[in-house]
């Protein structure tokens, strides 16, 4: 499985940023996803997670609310859609794959396939 993540960049606090992650080599419709992130100063935080078909979802309690996760399968990509954005949002994300399926995993090493990060930079 390749990954490829994109649409990070620099934004004020408060605004919004959808980041986009293409998936190749296997059948993306059998697998969960994942976003990830690592501020410099942070180790990797689970960000959110959603299942092979988009029926289970989950995140980090603090962006419950104003991050949204979601996959169009015909495309092999998942989204995350982020409102309200802060400061401490600010990290490198990663996409990543878990090939067993496992819901609402938030572990970093049950995801065996992970792309790229893209920044994000949150301003105050």
């Amino acid at each position: 499985v390749q990954l490829q993540a994109s649409g990070g960049g620099l934004v004020q606090a408060g605004g919004s940023l959808r980041l986009s992650c293409v998936a190749s080599g296997r059948t993306f419709s059998n697998y969960n996803m994942g976003w990830f992130r690592q501020a410099p100063v942070k180790g990797q935080e689970f960000v959110a997670g959603i299942d092979w078909n988009g029926g289970r979802k989950w995140y980090l309690d603090s962006v419950k609310g104003r991050f949204t996760i979601s996959r169009d399968n015909a495309e092999n990509t998942v989204f995350l859609q982020m409102n309200s954005l802060k400061p401490e949002d600010s990290a490198a994300y990663y996409c990543a794959a878990d090939v067993h399926g496992r819901d609402y995993s938030s572990d970093g090493a049950e995801y065996e396939y992970w792309g790229p990060g893209t920044q994000v930079t949150v301003s105050s």
